[in-house]
């Protein structure tokens, strides 16, 4: 679904074993790829192969599930392309360790890595160090499915091109809905339980005072719904985990000063209409919703353990019916979708406005999804059995399960469109959880999902489509912003410099926030905030966003 999706993945230990089998995937000191464009004939690349291939490539996955090797969608896209991929698996937890210390020797690395994630500063440094290869004629010439892509929306392309001109890697795409109404223009849901609503006779609030009114009524009537709803355990009128993304409490500042709330929790930016960036965590509207949250801490209407809980404990709790109102990208994935309605941004002193989440008008967008290593001898066949994950019919799979696997439960059913044509049906989910029956059939990797591809290739998914319905029903119109942050490719310099400064400033700006909506407070601490972030160089900062923003926009 989501970028978010894959980085919420609670993950358990890998065999010793696994992690040093790294002969299968390069063994002995090989000959690299310089880099240079290795053309091939097309006749040997037309799938299936005449003869079988085999390449290596490395992959992460979520621990407790089907190891990716014995997965339906790679065992069938080996039976139609006659290549095996002989894979290195590590898990989610393992992955973010591992794999930089992978990449330290190139000889142990495979010909291409399925799962990378990097980021620009990774490209850069692996692309220009000679560890992974620049791809761009590759796209060009033996991936006519991504380029496909690239030529109707050259806005990917533009994106995915570093500042030396080089491709590096292969992106993850997915578009669900457009501009204000994409599925990724908010994140931190907020959900409010309408069954207990309901039952104390109250209606969904539409400002901040009927909202706070709400959640005291909660606390108040909390033996009546323990009680009415055989609830075990504590009633807790809202919780949260306070500074974790899509379960953070932040989209409740749009409410106050500017309205430009919190959206990007990670950079803490925004683009004004006049497309200046901004920092949102010096705005009166961050101030004043801090000082709002912690009042409602102060009387008890907050989970104290928001601030300590991980996602297992915050779900267990959702799954015991405790929550009158929680944050997520999904009801279902914390309790149920029955009980729960989203709530719309909230109305104060006649404004109600929702600031939209970065990089969201260009849709889901991952740059450093996959990338091909200085290893692959044959980069022109790695780079084509990589655009068969770019084909319509394939993406869907990759990215949300498959059809015809002998378990209980399939994503998919193998239909057909209106011409004819196959089409990937998604099947109900039921009492599922979208996130872990997802993680138990797909396989991530490079893919692009297009709007046009819904009715024609494949269904939009159940919980995709009440996502979408939801935003434009309780969203897009509080949604004023012309423009945001856009996921730009700087230089190895500037990536640097601002990846220092952020370091400074995000954990500063992230304790502050949990600091002050427990314990409050004054003036003065703000006065110092603020000046602790201009000694973190905030100035530089923003200066160095407004020039990628600028020349993006010439």
């Amino acid at each position: 679904m989501k970028n978010k999706v894959w980085k919420r993945i609670v993950t358990a230990g890998l065999a010793a074993t696994m992690v040093f089998s790294l002969t299968a995937c390069g063994g002995d000191e090989a000959e690299l790829n310089d880099g240079t464009f290795k053309p091939m004939d097309a006749g040997e690349l037309a799938f299936p192969q005449a003869e079988k291939v085999t390449l290596t490539g490395l992959i992460n996955y979520p621990a407790n599930t089907t190891e990716p090797k014995d997965r339906t969608i790679f065992k069938r896209l080996e039976e139609q392309t006659n290549v095996h991929i002989e894979w290195n698996a590590i898990t989610n937890s393992e992955w973010g360790d591992k794999i930089q210390t992978l990449m330290t020797d190139v000889n142990s690395l495979p010909d291409f890595i399925f799962t990378a994630g990097f980021g620009e500063a990774d490209l850069l440094r692996f692309g220009q160090g000679g560890t992974i290869i620049a791809l761009e004629e590759y796209i060009d010439n033996y991936m006519p499915n991504l380029k496909s892509v690239f030529d109707k929306y050259p806005e990917y392309r533009k994106m995915t091109t570093a500042s030396d001109g080089h491709i590096y890697s292969l992106p993850w795409i997915e578009q669900l809905g457009a501009d204000k109404t994409a599925i990724q223009v908010i994140d931190n849901m907020p959900f409010i339980n309408k069954k207990w609503l309901d039952f104390l006779k109250l209606e969904v609030p539409q400002t901040v005072e009927e909202f706070e009114a709400v959640l005291i009524a909660f606390r108040d009537h909390a033996s009546e719904l323990q009680a009415e709803f055989g609830i075990e355990g504590s009633i807790i009128p809202m919780s949260c985990i306070v500074n974790d993304g899509g379960q953070d409490p932040g989209v409740l500042f749009n409410s106050f000063g500017e309205g430009y709330g919190d959206a990007d929790k990670w950079r803490h930016i925004a683009v004004t209409d006049d497309k200046k960036v901004v920092c949102s965590a010096t705005s009166e509207g961050w101030k004043e919703g801090i000082a709002w949250l912690h009042s409602l801490y102060e009387q008890e209407l907050i989970d104290p353990e928001s601030f300590t809980h991980d996602w297992s404990t915050y779900v267990a709790k959702g799954k015991s019916h405790r929550y009158g109102v929680f944050f997520s990208w999904d009801p279902a994935n914390i309790d149920n979708l029955e009980d729960y309605v989203p709530l719309p941004p909230l109305e104060k002193d006649g404004k109600r406005v929702l600031t939209p989440c970065n990089g969201s008008y260009t849709s889901g967008y991952d740059r450093g999804r996959a990338v091909v290593t200085a290893t692959a001898q044959k980069p022109a066949l790695v780079c084509a059995w990589l655009d068969q994950m770019y084909a319509p019919i394939q993406s869907p799979q990759n990215n949300w399960g498959t059809y015809g696997e002998e378990d209980d439960f399939d994503i998919f059913v193998m239909g057909t469109n209106a011409n004819g044509g196959e089409m990937l049906q998604h099947a109900p989910l039921g009492d599922a959880s979208p996130v872990e029956v997802r993680e138990a059939e797909a396989v991530g990797g490079p893919l692009a999902i297009l709007d046009e591809y819904y009715g024609e290739y494949v269904t939009c998914p159940d919980d995709a489509q009440y996502r979408l319905d939801w935003i434009k029903e309780y969203y897009t119109p509080y949604i004023e912003a012309e423009y945001v942050y856009p996921p730009i490719f700087m230089n190895k310099e500037d990536i640097e410099e601002l990846s220092n400064i952020m370091a400074d400033i995000g954990k500063n700006v992230n304790a502050k926030k949990a600091e002050w909506i427990r314990d409050g407070f004054t003036d003065a601490d703000w006065d110092a905030y603020k000046e602790m972030l201009q000694s973190y160089k905030l100035d530089r900062y923003l200066e160095i966003f407004q020039q990628y923003l600028d020349e993006y926009y010439k």
